[in-house]
């Protein structure tokens, strides 16, 4: 039986990818473990490998087109495995109705007389389709059964609704939308079939103005559309997601950066110089950013109930601070993670954070490198922002918004004096970390800024 090939899931928010680029043709004869194609992802494109030897036929998945995540994109026949030209495996006849139609011939007369269906060998059939209820239906009419009562009872015919489900399945959703859009009612589903969780206290979400909505208020021809791409599509979804399910609050404070500033200066200062293609250049040279980040993650081990995430059950208490870096790149953002920050140095920080920063601008990043992390850190400064407050990114509880480091007039014991100021925004995440603790965790991080001999020892 030939070998599917499926677009698989390499990111857990992944719900659809697309192929920048097939490395086989098709009929070409391809390796167990040879690259197949590259799949992008919203955050990193990433090379698929074959997963068996054989040809490679029937290559569906089409480049720079949205896919759904276990779609098959092609399959791979061994060499001693027939190919019938014209149709692909998912699309021929089942199993199971080639076996009733020969029964039935057999019960009718003894024998079975040809049939005008050509048999393939047992190598090249397919199995059976995959839901219950779906044997049989064409390839335009695939339904869940719960889909296809709820269109009867509607009045309307599956056959006619787009399906969003997987291989354009029509599920639940696309009977109801459709039945709106008619202007019908769809019965709800028995309470046992579809359990529903009823709030206490329902409310009614506002729905976001339609793109129509949208259009209509700007004169035809002033505007460009462009199409969203998976990166701004799961922004959207995930700063959604964020805003709408977790309770933020916010806590600001200064922090003077003198000390900061001139012990950065001492250090680099003091790096040592080591031989390059470039000729000799220093062994590390830190950046503010660099002593903000090993600062946060020793404020969340002197605080370690602020190291935390939220679940239903239980809070879940971090043993390491795992800080995700907020980088921007040309269409979005991605937020690689120094993993165990409290432990390491800030030599070993500040080159880990340029490799990840550089490798996320080219979508070279693997996802365990910027999946997960216990907080995150996102500094504006370098663009003159003074203060800002960030949106929590799940399962984070807290996020550290950095502000630009400038002179301000400060008070020190009845006088005057200039100082290098810098303003910071905790956002939390109120279910897991009250304000007090935030204050706590703000006041660790602040102490380590100002007196920044204490990161080194």
């Amino acid at each position: 039986m030939p070998t599917e090939v499926i677009l698989p899931k390499v990111d857990m928010d992944m719900a659809t990818g697309q192929i920048s680029r097939w490395f086989a043709e098709e009929g070409s004869h391809v390796k167990k473990g040879d690259v197949l194609f590259e799949i992008e992802t919203d955050k990193a494109a990433m090379e698929i490998d074959a997963p068996a030897s054989g040809t490679l036929r029937d290559v569906t998945g089409k480049e720079r087109v949205d896919i759904p995540v276990g779609e098959p994109v092609a399959w791979i026949y061994a060499d001693d495995e027939v190919y019938e030209s014209g149709t692909t495996p998912q699309n021929r006849a089942p199993i199971s109705a080639l076996v009733g139609e020969m029964s039935a011939k057999r019960a009718e007369g003894g024998a079975v007389p040809p049939t005008s269906r050509s048999f393939a060998p047992p190598s090249a059939l397919p199995g059976i389709s995959p839901t219950r209820g779906e044997i049989g239906q064409s390839q335009g009419e695939r339904a869940t059964p719960l889909a296809r009562r709820l269109a009867r009872e509607a009045g309307l015919k599956i056959a006619e609704i787009q399906g969003s489900g997987p291989r354009g399945r029509v599920v639940r959703a696309d009977v109801e939308a459709a039945a709106a859009a008619k202007g019908t009612a769809t019965p709800a589903p028995p309470a046992a079939e579809i359990p529903v969780e009823v709030p206490s206290a329902p409310a009614t979400a506002a729905k976001p103005m339609s793109d129509d909505q949208v259009l209509k208020l700007f004169a035809e021809g002033s505007y460009e559309l462009v199409p969203h791409d998976n990166m701004r599509k799961t922004i959207a979804r995930r700063l959604v997601e964020a805003k709408s399910t977790i309770p933020h609050f916010y806590l600001t404070l200064d922090c003077e950066l003198d000390a900061l500033l001139a012990l950065r200066t001492q250090l680099n200062a003091a790096a040592p110089m080591k031989k390059t293609d470039k000729g000799e250049v220093p062994a590390y040279k830190l950046s503010v950013n660099d002593m903000v980040i090993k600062a946060m993650a020793m404020a969340l081990m002197a605080v370690p109930d602020a190291n935390a995430s939220w679940t239903e059950n239980a809070m879940v208490k971090h043993k390491h601070a795992d800080v995700g870096v907020a980088v921007s790149i040309p269409g979005g953002l991605i937020t690689p993670i120094i993993r165990h920050a409290d432990e390491k140095t800030l030599s070993v920080i500040s080159n880990e954070m340029k490799d990840l920063a550089s490798r996320a601008r080219s979508r070279k990043l693997k996802p365990e490198e910027y999946q997960g992390g216990t907080t995150a850190v996102s500094n504006l400064g370098m663009f003159g922002v003074k203060d800002f407050a960030a949106v929590i990114n799940p399962p984070h509880a807290t996020i550290l918004a950095v502000g630009a480091g400038e002179e301000r007039a400060v008070v020190k014991k009845g006088e005057i004096k200039i100082a290098t100021v810098m303003s910071v925004t905790l956002s939390t995440d109120h279910r897991a970390v009250d304000g007090a603790l935030g204050a706590e965790l703000l006041g660790a991080f602040k102490r380590l800024i100002e007196n920044p001999m204490g990161m080194l020892v």
